[in-house]
């Protein structure tokens, strides 16, 4: 198997803790295969179940944005941070769930002529600007989102979204972590 990054190496399955070898078989009977990002946070398990504890918070519950809607954010920020494992990744479960063949790339290289909605281009520049230049939101922002029909809860997603993969954008970039080939087709072509 080669290494899922090029820094920090995974452990072995049978040296990881419990919980988590549990969790990455679970993974890996669902998708069949273990995503990288799950092998290469295993370097650190305490940070690996923060890190996870959050995603799934952000990612896995009900609300006013759709789990196509979340990944689009994963896709657009991440190609902005030049997150190679990211994009590619979060691009394939962005075409499954929007079941869409065309959707991730459209949104990884410029998410303005992409084939979405005026309501999710908004979605979209506002987590653009939280990946990129926080310190400047604004009210105004925030209105133009309310004006879209997003909730204060909505727009805190968007914004916790963009924030919580700039973070996973960087680990992803500084461990050299390597996207699996599976990512590549998956979503693309109809089974």
């Amino acid at each position: 198997m080669t290494q899922p990054a090029k820094r920090f190496p995974a452990p072995p399955l049978d040296k990881m803790p419990e919980d988590i070898r549990t969790r990455l078989l679970a993974v890996q009977e669902k998708s069949g295969f273990i995503p990288n990002v799950f092998l290469t946070l295993a370097y650190r398990p305490d940070e690996f179940r923060a890190f996870f504890a959050y995603h799934d918070a952000l990612m896995d519950k009900e609300s006013g944005l759709s789990k196509a809607e979340r990944e689009m954010i994963v896709v657009a920020t991440s190609a902005a941070n030049q997150c190679q494992y990211c994009v590619i990744a979060h691009g394939a479960i962005l075409r499954i769930r929007a079941k869409n063949p065309l959707i991730a790339d459209q949104v990884a290289v410029n998410y303005r002529k992409a084939d979405i909605t005026p309501r999710q281009k908004a979605m979209l520049d506002f987590a653009m600007k939280v990946a990129l230049e926080a310190q400047v939101v604004s009210d105004a922002d925030l209105a133009t989102l309310s004006g879209h029909g997003f909730s204060d809860d909505d727009i805190w997603d968007i914004a916790a979204i963009a924030a919580f993969f700039a973070l996973s954008n960087r680990l992803a970039n500084v461990t050299g972590m390597r996207p699996n080939d599976e990512f590549y087709l998956m979503g693309r072509v109809p089974k």
